[in-house]
């Protein structure tokens, strides 16, 4: 099977860096989650994922496959150019930018939008950490939290949580009250200090307030789960601890995204996306950053009990715009071989497998996106 010509749908990419602070860090470091100076100044380089994409890359760029012979391309390139090339190279329909990571380096989502059609994913605890600064009391705070959300802001496709990061997916119910003090107590311990929300009643408050707006509108509400950076608790990070989140009757009728194959708790997330009608899948991040086979295997066993509608393409690109390329490749690449093993073991016919690619790849998307889309004639 040849996905080339199916134009994607990439519903969770991050935005690109300013290029003077891309150039405070190694090329490689944007090829690994971790960010301890050994690991992004050498073992990064030692991946299977960056040996890989270095030829990946060469190709592309008419090069040598070598970190110095790619850089020097890039410099002569310009960022913009670059860029194009590499979204073009993708052949992406749309982005959805979640523009929370470390907002204050990357380039806004206007420079994205000259290159491709860029929806927006609105961060829910940046938000809060944003009208925490500004709120004298709980009272204030919640008001602008809910006027910020409801209705969604023109252009944003859907919220985000990276509360998997802040105090793990075991979401709780937790009473207005006990979230008022412990808003409180909460304020009275900044003390000038950077405003990080790790507090674990209040975020699971805040996320509960989203997740009613979103039931109201039938938004969806994409979830970080599985691995990232070593600031999360990967045993927390499993999707099984939504249940309690899942099972609720007021929240049955948001679309939950379970981002990043959930690795490496694919099987599980696979599982909750057969059971439960409102949990859909997305495989970026596990795609392009594991070996081949680890690639291959996740999206097998994500698809070993998922309904092939709960699944979507993203890349989870994010800092240098090779990720867009790198994950658009790979992922048409892995999904192939994955449908036309499924044609070999008879679960599905060679029509199937075709119809099935278009869906993962743009259609899931454009169904579970719907709303902002017939209010977006460009996408």
């Amino acid at each position: 099977m040849n996905l080339a010509d199916i134009p994607l749908i990439d519903q969770h990419a991050h935005n690109i860096l300013k290029p003077e602070v891309a150039a405070q860090f190694p090329f490689a470091a944007s090829f690994t989650e971790g960010y301890a100076p050994e690991i992004r100044d050498y073992h990064a380089r030692h991946t299977f994922f960056y040996r890989r994409s270095l030829r990946d890359l060469a190709v592309l760029l008419n090069c040598e496959a070598q970190e110095t012979a790619i850089l020097a391309r890039r410099k002569n390139l310009g960022l913009e150019a670059l860029t194009r090339m590499y979204f073009q190279a993708a052949n992406l329909e749309a982005i959805y930018l979640d523009d929370g990571l470390q907002p204050e380096t990357i380039l806004p989502l206007s420079w994205h939008e000259r290159l491709t059609p860029v929806r927006r994913i609105l961060r829910l605890e940046l938000l809060a950490e944003q009208l925490i600064g500004q709120s004298p009391n709980f009272a204030t705070f919640l008001d602008r939290f809910h006027s910020a959300l409801d209705p969604p802001p023109p252009g944003v496709v859907a919220f985000k949580t990276i509360v998997c990061y802040r105090s793990g997916l075991d979401i709780q119910f937790v009473a207005p009250q006990e979230a008022a003090v412990h808003f409180n107590n909460f304020k009275l311990q900044l003390h000038n200090q950077p405003l990080r929300l790790t507090n674990k009643p209040l975020i699971d408050f805040l996320l509960q307030q989203a997740l009613s707006i979103a039931a109201k509108h039938h938004f969806p509400v994409q979830f970080h789960t599985g691995y990232g950076d070593p600031d999360l608790d990967l045993r927390l990070a499993n999707p099984l601890n939504l249940r309690y989140l899942l099972e609720s009757p007021q929240f049955r009728s948001v679309p939950i995204v379970l981002l990043h194959a959930s690795y490496p708790y694919m099987r599980e997330a696979g599982y909750l996306a057969s059971v439960y009608p409102q949990v859909y899948l997305d495989f970026g991040l596990a795609i392009p950053f594991l070996s081949v086979s680890g690639m291959r295997q996740a999206i097998q066993q994500l698809l070993e009990l998922a309904p092939t509608t709960k699944l979507m393409y993203s890349s989870d690109a994010h800092s240098i715009p090779e990720l867009y390329y790198l994950g658009a490749k790979w992922g048409r690449q892995i999904l192939a071989e994955v449908l036309e093993q499924a044609v070999r073991d008879s679960d599905i016919t060679v029509a199937e497998a075709e119809s099935i690619s278009v869906e993962i790849l743009r259609g899931n998307a454009l169904v579970l996106y719907q709303s902002v889309h017939e209010t977006s004639p460009s996408l």
